[in-house]
């Protein structure tokens, strides 16, 4: 009778699902997640067996054993705010086995509130951050662990080998990738007699790799990824002969690690399908003679770029390799022609031989050739001939062919019939034709990049590509007028047109892409006003409209809080520069060659992230004869002190070299643990901008804008004395103050920009001496003080022996320094204003002799004639 009790009761509890402690402790969970942005199934709390609900499972006891919390959390901001996840609130879960919180950008806290789960054996605490540093010393008290993944967790410092070796004899996998930690590799973590997965990548980690010829790795071991370390050392493929099991094996982005290849005279006993050696120190062998890669047959990635590796593609990546479906051999100094890689039918998914010297032709047929291709990168070669339209039935998502020498027009049915295409890029070749195909029915998603060829023509009105975010058709030889539909293209984020031909005014309908964050439209015949889109929300960051024949008001087009970089140099824009306050983020701002008006605010100086400003030559429609008519007076005044404390100087802003999102992924699966995901990183490089400096026009490119910081307010109608202040823009590499009507000395505070290497202050009205100080300018290349009314010497010392008379000339008081310390006037010159100066006047030289022969005569009187003088005498 007892029994049958027991059974009933049994029967009961089970039927009543999970016990009452977990149901709450569950609610505990739904309640720790943040309420506005988290994503739990809607079952959660609408029963009360919590075993029925999802990402619950429960085991026969009706307990708790697995919860699945991964990226329940969704609203994660561009800020990086976090929430606070207490560990404590699975504390009462004593059945559970698998605990997975992947990717919820939670500050995970009280780590030790795990401990007590004696059974788990999956932990998932990646894509969260931890606080604390005992995290990994908390790992070695928990024995029952199998599986552990931190990967993207902010740990720091080093693996506590000890404490780690003792406990986790169980450990199959552990994930510790894309964290900060450092020190060496524990020899203990190779040992681990059940370990399959091993992934310390992306850490800083440094030394040996800890194993050698005569180490016992584990057989069980499949997959070792230690890239991006600072790893050195040797790493010879035939100390993991005992890893039977072993497919996976990515050692990339350790510069300083020597990776034998040699073949050892005895096969393998394991096969690779994943080997990534990119940016190693990498042995040539691997193209040039024999090695352990002609015995592995089953390999389906293969990534070698980045490794300086000289000769052909060997034949056994071409012949042997039927299974490859990822290959990269980009950035390296590979040559050859590609023909005999056509020749071999493959099921390759991605190709990428970029920056190598390889030469050949697309082959006619490529679609047969490799029918399961979607990227293909051959960029930066000396590839030749057409593009074969076969390239329009294959499924490509993104093409990259630019900077080869491609000829002839583009096949319209690549702009039209690629459905699957997301990218293609052809910049930089000898391609010519109706640009776009003189097609407007796009079937290209996200990118198309033209620039630097030979397209022609009007581009068709009514364009369809309602996603495309980057249009840049630069340099070719464009025409016409841009229709008004052309703006339909709502997502458009980059678009550039610079160096063409194109004309007319620039309709309002631009106003409504208030997602377009870079716009080059410079170089072209564009007139009119720019349209006011002042109450739209545009979010420009990078704007030229240089060299066209614009005017108006310049400033209704921004929208000032987001632009960082502003080019309108070469127009007939007017007005005064107030506007210019509001460009709050501004770095670049270059508004020379126009008719800008008025003095130059004190407001200037609120732009504190400045590193270069051009105001150049804005000297009124009354001083320029191609604007007669217009009213207006130059841009005049004095220089604001406050121009001193503008910082000028390195700000850390990513964006402004390059434009970078992602675009795309593809996932090739089937890699063993691993899914292997190829992601299409998009980088828009800026086009270099023009800075005149030392005398000459440069063009700097996008690696440079954060390195330059220059002034010229060159050729205008300043006066006034040059403000002591500016010697405080120590970063500043370039002043130019010339032709306008600075009077006064020449501020010795100049001494103190110490990185100046262009100073040139000609063409005004300055008097004076040159400051001695000034040859403390260590860094001065360039100098040019001419055509003012200074005087005194020219010092001769540190930088300034070096510069030429043309430096000095029209300065008719100014006077040359001998090769001594006595100064040569030059005939007709006046007074020398300044005794300080190492200047030696003979007239100075007759004073101090007689004073010096007077003052020792009325000593000698005194002495001799005067009472206290005799008395002194008589003592000594």
């Amino acid at each position: 009778m007892l029994w049958v009790l027991s059974i009933l009761l049994f029967m009961f509890y089970m039927a009543c699902g999970c016990v009452v402690e977990e149901r709450i402790a569950l609610m505990h969970v739904i309640s720790s997640f943040p309420e506005v942005g988290s994503d739990l199934p809607d079952s959660w709390g609408r029963s009360d067996d919590c075993c029925s609900w999802e990402r619950v499972k429960c085991n026969n006891g009706t307990r708790v054993s697995g919860l699945d919390l991964s990226t329940v959390y969704q609203s994660r901001t561009l800020s990086g705010l976090m929430w606070n996840l207490d560990l404590t609130v699975f504390s009462s879960f004593h059945e559970l086995e698998q605990l997975d919180l992947y990717w919820n950008s939670a500050s995970l806290q009280n780590f030790d509130g795990l401990l007590g789960l004696t059974k788990l054996r999956y932990l998932n605490l990646s894509d969260n951050f931890f606080i604390g540093n005992n995290i990994l010393e908390s790992l070695g008290k928990m024995a029952s662990l199998e599986a552990i993944n931190l990967d993207i967790s902010g740990l720091r410092g080093a693996l506590p080998s000890t404490v780690l070796s003792r406990t986790l004899k169980n450990l199959r996998e552990f994930h510790l990738g894309s964290n900060q930690l450092n020190g060496s590799i524990p020899a203990f973590l190779f040992e681990l007699p059940h370990l399959e997965y091993l992934d310390l990548s992306g850490n800083h980690l440094q030394g040996h790799i800890p194993i050698c010829s005569t180490s016992n790795l584990s057989s069980s071991l499949r997959t070792l990824k230690i890239s991006a370390n600072n790893l050195n050392g040797t790493f010879d493929f035939f100390w993991l002969r005992n890893c039977t099991k072993l497919n996976h094996v990515e050692l990339s982005s350790n510069t300083d690690l020597a990776v034998d290849v040699k073949f050892r005279g005895s096969v393998p006993p394991f096969q690779l399908r994943v080997l990534m050696l990119s940016e190693c120190n990498l042995d040539n062998t691997i193209i040039a003679g024999p090695n352990f890669l002609g015995t592995q047959h089953h390999l389906k990635v293969l990534d070698l770029s980045n490794n300086n590796l000289t000769g052909s593609i060997p034949n056994w990546i071409l012949a042997n390799q039927m299974n490859l479906v990822y290959l990269n051999l980009a950035n390296n100094l590979l040559v050859g022609s590609l023909d005999l890689m056509w020749q071999y039918q493959s099921n390759l998914g991605m190709i990428d031989i970029s920056m190598n010297r390889f030469t050949g032709q697309l082959p006619t047929n490529i679609s047969s050739v490799f029918p399961n291709l979607e990227v293909l990168n051959t960029s930066f070669n000396i590839i030749a001939g057409h593009l074969p339209p076969s390239l329009c039935r294959m499924n490509l998502s993104f093409v990259d062919l630019s900077n080869n020498k491609l000829t002839g027009e583009v096949p319209a049915c690549l702009f039209t019939e690629c459905s699957t295409l997301i990218m293609l890029k052809l910049s930089n070749n000898n391609l010519g034709g109706p640009i776009l195909g003189g097609a407007s029915n796009l079937s290209i998603v996200e990118e198309i990049h033209l620039a630097g060829n030979n397209f022609d023509g009007v581009l068709p009105n009514n364009l369809s590509g309602n996603k495309l975010r980057i249009l840049d058709l630069h340099d070719n030889k464009l025409s016409g007028k841009l229709d008004a539909s052309f703006w339909n293209l709502s997502l458009l984020q980059v678009f550039s047109v610079a160096s063409n031909s194109l004309t007319d005014g620039i309709d309002p309908a631009i106003c409504k892409l208030t997602g377009l964050e870079f716009l080059d439209m410079s170089d072209n015949n564009f007139t009119g006003y720019l349209p006011n889109c002042s109450n739209k929300k545009l979010t420009l960051h990078f704007l030229n409209m240089s060299c066209n024949t614009l005017s108006g008001f310049a400033g209704a087009f921004l929208n000032s809080s987001f632009v960082r970089a502003l080019d309108l140099r070469y127009n007939q824009f007017e007005g005064s520069l107030d506007w210019i306050q509001h460009l709050s983020e501004i770095k670049l701002l270059l508004l020379g060659g126009n008719i800008f008006e008025g003095q130059i605010s004190p407001n200037l100086c609120y732009l504190q992230n400045l590193n270069i400003i051009d105001l150049s030559h804005n000297q009124g429609s009354q001083f320029r004869p191609e604007f007669s008519g217009i009213p207006g007076i130059p841009l005049s005044g004095s220089l604001p002190r406050c121009i001193g404390g503008i910082s000028f100087g390195y700000h850390e802003d990513g964006w402004f070299s390059t434009y970078t999102f992602s675009i795309g992924m593809l996932i090739y699966k089937d890699m063993g643990y691993d899914n292997m995901e190829y992601t299409h990183i998009s980088i828009y490089d800026l086009q270099g901008f023009t800075f005149s400096t030392k005398g000459k026009l440069y063009t700097y490119s996008h690696g440079f804008f954060n390195l330059m910081f220059g002034i010229d307010l060159s050729g205008n109608m300043l006066s006034g004395e040059i403000p002591w202040e500016i010697g405080n823009l120590s970063h500043v590499k370039s002043l130019n103050l010339s032709h306008n009507f600075f009077t006064g000395r020449i501020p010795a505070t100049i001494a103190n920009m110490s990185a100046i290497e262009s100073l040139d202050l000609s063409h005004n009205e300055l008097s004076g001496s040159i400051p001695w100080q000034l040859t403390q300018l260590w860094s001065l290349e360039v100098l040019s003080v001419a055509y003012n009314n200074l005087s005194g010497c020219i010092p001769n010392s540190g930088q300034f022996g070096s510069f030429s008379a043309e430096s000095y000339t029209g300065n008719s008081n100014l006077h040359n320094l001998s090769q001594g310390n006595g100064c040569s006037p030059v005939p007709g010159s006046g007074e020398v204003d300044d005794v300080a100066e190492a200047c030696d006047d003979p007239v100075l030289y007759i004073i101090s002799a007689a004073s010096f022969v007077l003052a020792f005569w009325a000593t000698v009187a005194f002495m001799f004639c005067h009472s206290f003088g005799q008395g002194v005498v008589l003592k000594l």
